[in-house]
């Protein structure tokens, strides 16, 4: 049987949500800020501690290694990643976590902004924890859950592992990324150093759900080149850029395209940045579908919108790019069925219930199935991701690191035994 101590995984994941890592989407530096160091320098003393042999490079990623300690020679060698930054939507600055014992149901006021009500008819998973402790942040930040109780529960099993020699397990990859929030996880990844055959991020949500399906993703850039001259004498002459750009958001489809308005496997263009002068002015999207035909589709009707409302303007000009994000691990996956079968194995042993499910995102896992590490992504139990009202129920967390354990074990079973 695999007890992971609750307690133990609480103070570990609240150390860690209590370091900045927020990462910085305008950086071109790896990591995007230097601050996501500080978590990895943590990380790596701790593993090293455990007496796992672990190195952290230049560019915030920690490689660690749990040696085999089976007597089979073909067991496959398995890798579980998680990532140290927190999203940009939300302040990560001076996170003070607060543990909630026992909760009961009520609604939860966030100390230091009144404002932020955790409420059980807003957040109805919160049903699951009534009696269990959940942890939340103070309301002035996000808590971090993403992705930390992922990697508390990595840090967690590796803890187990070490511990309980009896659990017999083939050779164990640890990985810590940065930068996943901003779509740079992978960016300066070294394969070799990962060198495993199998793997799987800890980076999904309610407990027990199991998700082998991501969005395909593009990301789209629209720069708007138009024609300026000075205000005072600006008749017949000026085209302002800011407010074609204006013009181009404003036709944007209401009640579809649009995440705020879909759902399930319904795809969407969503604009995230805008800037500008009257010259010239850009607008950034995401585009995001589960099937690449009507990715494409998206991106070639986003560009035709841009190009009618451009031909109003006489003089003005437009730039179109789309660039390949990731694309549906769903497609890597399926011809290793064995991953996400042990892994539901997995869950059914610490007695969830699994739910397989698509992630309407993604995760370093998209990117690196196409890399040669397929990778579907498991639950750690956060909740709210992003907001001040995010929280998280610890015995998920623990859950999830029981996952890690029973998954080691399975791959080891699953592995024919050693000739004589």
């Amino acid at each position: 049987m695999v007890q992971i101590n609750e307690s133990s995984i609480a103070e570990r994941f609240m150390r860690y949500v209590q370091i900045d890592t927020q990462s910085d989407p305008l950086s071109n530096a790896h990591p995007t800020t230097e601050k996501q160091m500080d978590l990895s320098k943590i990380l790596l003393k701790e593993l090293q501690q455990m007496e796992i042999e672990s190195a952290l490079d230049q560019y915030g990623y920690v490689y660690a290694t749990i040696p085999s300690n089976s007597a089979k020679t073909n067991v496959p060698v398995i890798c579980f990643c998680s990532h140290v930054d927190t999203a940009p939507d939300c302040s990560g600055t001076n996170v003070k976590p607060i543990l909630h014992k026992n909760y009961n149901g009520d609604d939860i006021v966030l100390p230091d902004d009144s404002t932020q009500v955790l409420k059980m008819s807003d957040a109805p998973y919160l049903k699951n924890h009534i009696g269990s402790s959940i942890i939340t942040a103070s309301g002035n930040t996000l808590l971090g859950a993403d992705d930390k109780s992922g990697v508390a529960a990595i840090m967690e099993a590796a803890s187990y592992l070490i511990n309980n020699p009896g659990i017999k397990h083939g050779e164990i990859r640890i990985v810590f990324t940065p930068d996943e929030e901003v779509g740079k996880g992978t960016a300066k990844i070294d394969m070799q150093k990962v060198n495993a055959k199998f793997g799987y991020t800890m980076d999904g949500g309610e407990a027990g759900s199991l998700e082998d399906e991501t969005f395909s993703a593009d990301g789209a850039t629209i720069i708007i080149n138009g024609v300026i001259a000075h205000p005072g004498y600006a008749k017949g002459k000026l085209i302002n850029a800011i407010k074609i750009a204006g013009e181009m958001l404003d036709a944007l489809p209401k009640n579809e395209w649009a995440p705020e308005v879909t759902d399930k496997k319904e795809g969407f263009v969503h604009p995230v940045r805008v800037e500008g002068i009257a010259e010239r002015a850009t607008i950034e999207f995401i585009v995001r579908d589960f099937d690449n035909d009507k990715l494409g589709q998206h991106g070639e009707k986003l560009r035709m919108l841009a190009i009618k409302i451009v031909r109003k303007y006489p003089g003005a000009t437009m730039e179109f790019t789309i660039k390949e994000q990731y694309r549906n691990m769903k497609g890597v996956l399926d011809k290793h069925p064995e991953v996400v079968t042990y892994a539901a194995e997995a869950i059914n042993r610490t007695g969830l219930k699994v739910k397989t499910e698509s992630i309407r995102g993604g995760t370093d896992g998209s990117r690196l199935s196409y890399m040669g590490l397929p990778c579907p992504n498991i639950f750690t139990g956060m909740q709210n991701m992003h907001s001040k009202r995010e929280w998280i129920g610890v015995k998920d967390m623990a859950k999830s690191a029981e996952t890690i354990v029973h998954l080691c074990r399975i791959w080891e079973e699953k592995a024919p035994s050693k000739s004589p």
